[in-house]
């Protein structure tokens, strides 16, 4: 089967908070009539990112359309998860025409354009683009690169000491394999700063490669589908941290559900998730939660300091109204204080 009679998929990398679901909500949202289809995955027991798309409102965003795959990193789960979502919906009388596939902010892409080789699929799918979203000011602020004074103290006090950086290396390797870069959230850093995150953005990139500036995610959608960049078969052009073949773990980091009662205003839980994202090693929270006398769901979001909410739903009848918030970090950072924080203490 040639590449025009194969379903094309784009794979959407990036790491956490880079706002990867909002671009995939503006690409639905600018392609009425289109038959897409999308696979979520979370890393963590608890969906956010699949809820955020099938409630959306926005035609195409619907439960039948987004599969979510949360437990793991999809690129650790290839065969277990990936693979039958996939089959799922190229399995169905209607297929979709293209296929969005939105990894965990955790993910390295390589591993996933490499399932693309399977004899399996490799007959019905190709990968038609990976793209990498990157949140601009997080990198301005050198959230993805070692504090070059501790680093020094550390190699000063321990020479045996490993200094790889769990952040950095994801990071690098989604920019890596990427066809096409969104240099997102640009609004929020200045000129100067923008230049520097781009050549920062350059520095990894092993081959050429756009990067296109975005604001809250909002890009034509033909920048990013019909890129036909076959990827699963340009993997020599994609290097990684991790070889083939190498056991690709995240033990770096971790996540857990934490429950939050009713709150009495948004601004409330938003101060304490904020104090809850002061806790070392606090990566993102993100989550819903009921607040008193308000029939809308309030979603909230933590990158870093950076804590943003807003409404997105009514309530459904019936429907539980347990507030929840995924908070991602590296190992062993200190649960007990964040959930001390946000319940307000």
């Amino acid at each position: 089967m040639s590449i025009v009679d194969k379903i094309p998929c784009t794979i959407v990398t990036g790491f956490l908070g880079a706002g990867k679901t909002t671009l995939v909500r503006h690409v639905m949202e600018r392609s009425p009539g289109r038959r897409l289809a999308i696979i979520v995955n979370e890393f963590g027991d608890l969906g956010f990112d699949g809820s955020f798309l099938s409630s959306c409102g926005i035609e195409g965003c619907n439960e039948d359309s987004v599969v979510e795959l949360p437990n793991g990193c999809i690129c650790c789960t290839v065969a277990d998860d990936f693979v039958p979502a996939l089959n799922t919906l190229l399995d169905r009388a209607d297929p979709p025409e293209h296929i969005l596939i939105e990894t965990s902010g955790l993910a390295l892409p390589k591993p996933l354009v490499q399932a693309f080789q399977w004899p399996a699929i490799r007959s019905r799918v190709t990968v038609d683009g990976v793209i990498a979203v990157v949140d601009g000011p997080a990198v301005a602020s050198g959230f993805f690169a070692d504090d070059p004074n501790a680093l020094a103290n550390q190699r000063a006090a321990d020479q045996a000491v490993d200094h790889d950086n769990p952040l950095e290396e994801v990071f690098e390797d989604q920019i890596l394999c990427a066809d096409l870069v969104v240099l997102n959230k640009a609004d929020l850093i200045d000129e100067g700063a923008r230049d520097r995150v781009r050549a920062e953005i350059e520095e990894h990139l092993p081959r050429a490669v756009e990067i296109v500036e975005t604001e809250h995610g909002r890009i034509d959608p033909r920048l990013l589908l019909g890129i036909k960049a076959a990827a699963e078969d340009d993997l020599d052009a994609r290097p990684s941290h991790h070889g083939e073949g190498e056991d690709h773990d995240h033990d770096d980091f971790e996540s857990v559900a934490m429950l939050v009662g009713t709150v009495t205003t948004a601004e409330d839980l938003a101060a304490r998730v904020a104090k809850a994202a002061e806790v070392s090693g606090v990566l993102r929270i993100k989550g819903f939660a009921e607040v008193k006398a308000k029939p809308m769901r309030l979603v909230v979001q933590g990158v870093g300091r950076r804590i943003a909410h807003h409404y997105d739903r009514p309530w459904k009848a019936g429907e539980h109204r347990d507030g929840r918030l995924v908070v991602i970090g590296l190992k062993d950072f200190d649960q007990k204080a964040v959930a001390a924080a946000l319940a307000g203490g």
